[in-house]
């Protein structure tokens, strides 16, 4: 049976949950000077560039918690990490579910106006 949740938890310091909205991934994207194609395609991500990523996909968490999360608490959540692996994982399994490629959640895309049948 398809898993159609679309929540991500990552373990870190708490239990949180990592989501990528129009809101985080608009200013991902423009804090970091990237296209959405860009960062589906980059294959090295430094360290900064991961804390930017997980910051923006863990705002939303700790707002709805009442917690003011910044740039520089980054580098200790993201140490609570079992590994560098768990928090690719995490991270790629968000982006997908936020861009609708998981299995079992794919979606297709609308047919232009002009398109449609009448």
């Amino acid at each position: 049976m398809a898993n159609n949740n679309d929540v991500i938890f990552v373990d870190l310091d708490k239990k949180r949950e990592l989501r990528f909205g129009h809101k985080a991934i608009k200013r991902m994207l423009a804090s970091s000077n990237k296209s959405v194609e860009d960062m589906e395609n980059e294959q090295d991500l430094d360290i900064e560039e991961l804390e930017l990523i997980f910051y923006y996909g863990l705002e939303r968490d700790a707002r709805e918690n009442g917690e003011t999360l910044t740039m520089e608490m980054m580098e200790d959540i993201l140490d609570c990490a079992p590994s560098y692996e768990y928090l690719m994982d995490k991270m790629q399994q968000a982006f997908a579910k936020a861009m609708g490629k998981m299995s079992g959640n794919v979606r297709k895309p609308p047919v232009p106006v002009t398109q449609r049948k009448r």
